[in-house]
């Protein structure tokens, strides 16, 4: 991207990723387009209103609010307008959710969360599908045509379905440096290794604690589209066939002085911004992770003042519920 261009994304982002789309983006000349995207003409009016969108961004699984996207029908919107899709599957993991199989371009995953499931080893990475073609159009000058920065190859010439990847490496890490310490990488193959295994067990757990809270007094609400009754349980079923994940948030009755209580009366569930863990952790976002935010953008973000955001890990659920109980009924 160039100093003008910009990205239509999702409102329903991590509250990191929409204060770097946001804030960040600008100091690099850069701008976002946030939309609904389950108003799909919302997407596609961002494009025609400005020729200068560059890529399409969500939230396979979106946090907080445990949100399903529409990614099929997103990869059509962006096929039109000949930008890439590109899905941040933290939240889902590859084992629940498969972005390239629905039309994704590209895929982000926080490597710190599910990944490397301990909550100790920071990191990010980008896997790119090969199956966009950057020089179909002009919108991609530096893969298109003569990239300066590297002795004027033209990477989707050269290097054909692997264009992105290439220039990621060659000149993205060898400018920027995002690359992952040694130890770090280490710790996460570790963690992929018993990936699967773990989701089964977080997904089971996360399940049995929604249908918990979804028949709690003190509970307004639950977002979590394991139930049945919920407005994305029918697209959990297409791109999460596995189970809906294990974050997600409920509506504590109260507002934000009885959701910071709730957090500050759990024992068990541990007061962390993170996500992921083996452990269950428990979070306020609009008093936390979403608090440089405007009133309107946290709505907006699912991270509302009476929200709840949970992680749910591999503790004995009985546990869990245990201890959420007891929070719920503290004075």
């Amino acid at each position: 991207m160039s100093p003008g261009d910009a990205v239509v994304a999702s409102t329903r982002l991590y509250g990191g990723t929409l204060t770097q789309f946001s804030k960040t983006f600008t100091k690099f000349g850069w701008r976002c387009h946030f939309v609904d995207v389950d108003d799909l003409q919302s997407v596609r009016a961002a494009f025609e209103k400005d020729p200068k969108c560059k890529a399409v961004f969500a939230e396979s699984l979106a946090n907080p609010g445990g949100v399903i996207t529409d990614i099929g029908a997103l990869s059509k919107i962006a096929n039109e307008f000949g930008v890439p899709l590109i899905i941040d599957n933290t939240l889902a993991t590859p084992y629940l959710c498969r972005p390239f199989e629905h039309g994704a371009d590209l895929i982000v995953h926080s490597t710190t969360k599910f990944l490397s499931g301990h909550g100790n080893s920071m990191g990010g990475c980008v896997v790119d599908s090969g199956k966009f073609d950057w020089g179909k159009n002009d919108k991609f000058p530096s893969l298109s045509k003569p990239e300066p920065a590297y002795h004027g190859l033209t990477f989707a010439e050269t290097f054909g379905k692997l264009a992105f990847t290439m220039f990621s490496h060659a000149v993205s890490l060898r400018d920027l440096g995002p690359t992952m310490a040694p130890m770090n990488a280490f710790i996460t193959l570790m963690g992929v290794e018993t990936l699967s295994l773990r989701m089964q067990k977080h997904v089971k757990n996360a399940q049995q604690v929604a249908e918990y809270l979804a028949n709690h007094e003190k509970v307004a609400w639950v977002s979590y589209a394991g139930l049945p009754n919920n407005k994305y349980h029918d697209l959990a079923k297409k791109y999460l066939p596995h189970g809906a994940g294990s974050v997600f948030t409920f509506g504590v009755k109260g507002g934000y002085a009885a959701g910071i209580k709730f957090v500050e009366s759990c024992n068990l569930l541990s007061h962390l911004a993170n996500i992921g863990d083996t452990r269950s952790l428990v979070l306020h976002p609009a008093s936390t992770t979403h608090r440089q935010l405007t009133d309107e953008q946290r709505k907006l973000a699912g991270a509302g003042d009476d929200v709840i955001r949970l992680s749910i890990g591999l503790e004995s659920v009985e546990d869990i519920i245990a201890d959420l109980d007891q929070a719920l009924s503290s004075e």
